[in-house]
């Protein structure tokens, strides 16, 4: 990663693209906070392949577009993971726990708009067991 300021989209900056993006931050993992305002946040991550996120849920809604590479999503609720490519959407609806993981053998990235005051939540009363290796 980088110590210089990540590009963002700003009243100056009303465009940016992936690959100034890439090319700032280089090889993954990465992040970068594209907007942030009081409503919501979109970000883009970068990670590897394999690379998990943590088994967690949000209050909000949360949704991503695959941009570059695939991934998998295990929802709650689903008996299956989620493959989703680039192209694609997905919605992780509020109060439902889930796990990202990069699949196949190149880096992903994804678009993430997500609730402005969210954050990752890893305890609920009813919470359903982890993914076998998932962290929490």
């Amino acid at each position: 990663m980088t110590d210089r300021q990540s590009p963002a989209l700003t009243s100056e900056q009303v465009t940016l693209g992936i690959e100034a993006l890439k090319a700032h931050h280089g090889p993954p993992p990465w992040a970068a906070t594209l907007v942030r305002t009081d409503q919501y946040i979109v970000t883009v991550i970068c990670q590897g392949p394999g690379h998990r996120n943590d088994w967690h849920y949000h209050l909000a809604d949360e949704c991503w577009s695959v941009h570059e590479g695939e991934l998998s999503w295990t929802l709650e609720g689903k008996p299956e993971p989620i493959r989703v490519k680039a192209g694609e959407w997905i919605l992780a609806p509020a109060n439902t726990f889930h796990l990202i993981e990069v699949r196949g053998d190149r880096p992903a990235i994804r678009v993430a708009i997500s609730h402005a005051d969210e954050y990752h939540r890893h305890e609920r009363v009813d919470a359903p067991p982890a993914p076998p290796g998932a962290r929490q």
